[in-house]
């Protein structure tokens, strides 16, 4: 890869988000090499093939990563969409497995020391390290982790309840809550986060970096004192989205 070439590695492509980045990352013209790794893969079939030749896939098993390998890709940003729920996982052990262990380990392995990389990472709005709730902690932690692993850039998202997803079998909290919140979001738009807003606006921070973040992204500095991150709520993803 030349110094004007940028790579992208998504992990968790073939979630709500992740399919919709998936393809965001492929369509830019910023990037000339996306790998999509996860235990699953995206069908060839699924994806346009004008942009097949860009993509590298690899099946990959979160308990016993290659790290030489996962380094060898050399990415410029590494885009991380991977988590579940408890009630999927079946355990809080399991829970905490997938959407904590799997994803530290998936950006540990992609760093390359001494290059210049953007981490950008799917949180939750709530996340709070010190929560007595399960998922709020572990999203906090998880963003406490990957902040302290050093990349040049960590760039944390927190949207509001996600819809316009695809599930195969809806959520009925979900829908509940997505009409409830779906009136609030009229008056101001701050509980709701369409999954295809949400794609464009990680592809363009991971593009952009923190530094040139435009205003309307309303990105703010968080996290340990010693490591902190910067933090893109759910309004800021919004705005991000529609700036030019």
């Amino acid at each position: 890869m030349t110094s004007t070439e940028r790579s992208a590695l998504i992990v968790g492509a073939t979630g709500q988000v992740g399919r919709h980045l998936l393809r965001e990352l492929l369509a830019s013209p910023t990037y000339t090499r996306v790998a999509e790794y996860g235990r699953r893969v995206t069908p060839l079939d699924d994806l346009p093939a004008e942009h097949h030749a860009k993509l590298v896939q690899k099946t990959v098993d979160f308990e016993n990563l290659d790290e030489a390998a996962w380094k060898e890709g050399n990415f410029s940003a590494v885009y991380i969409t991977l988590g579940t729920t408890r009630a999927t996982a079946g355990s809080a052990a399991a829970f905490e497995k997938i959407d904590r262990e799997f994803v530290v380990k998936s950006a540990k392995a992609a760093k390359v020391n001494g290059t210049p990389q953007t981490l950008v990472y799917l949180s939750s709005a709530g996340a709070n390290a010190s929560s007595f709730f399960l998922y709020p902690k572990s999203k906090g932690l998880t963003e406490n982790a990957l902040a302290a692993l050093g990349y040049s850039d960590t760039i944390v998202f927190r949207p509001g309840l996600l819809t316009e997803t695809k599930r195969a079998e809806p959520r009925m909290a979900e829908t509940i809550t997505e009409a409830a919140t779906g009136f609030l979001n009229r008056l101001t738009p701050i509980f709701q986060m369409p999954v295809p807003i949400l794609a464009k606006s990680m592809l363009k921070a991971g593009a952009l970096g923190s530094a040139k973040l435009p205003a309307e992204a309303a990105a703010t500095k968080t996290g340990p004192t010693e490591t902190p991150f910067t933090l893109i709520d759910n309004k800021g993803t919004l705005g991000l989205a529609q700036s030019s």
